[in-house]
């Protein structure tokens, strides 16, 4: 996801974006364990994703 489509979005959408990434990644680490992963990039990017939220979360915190 854009930062730019994150900005965009106010702080209690942002809270619930993050909480549905990382029930997203845990699911995915799950799939690892299990061997049942199609694309094990897609964690990295997650990754990404979640700390992008945090920090536009921090930038509109102290904004």
């Amino acid at each position: 996801m854009k930062s730019s489509e994150l900005r965009a979005l106010t702080a209690d959408e942002l809270k619930q974006k993050e909480y549905d990434m990382r029930k997203e990644l845990f699911n995915l680490k799950f799939r690892v364990a299990t061997g049942e992963i199609e694309n094990p990039m897609r964690i990295r990017a997650l990754r990404k994703d979640i700390a992008r939220v945090l920090t536009i979360r921090t930038e509109k915190s102290k904004g």
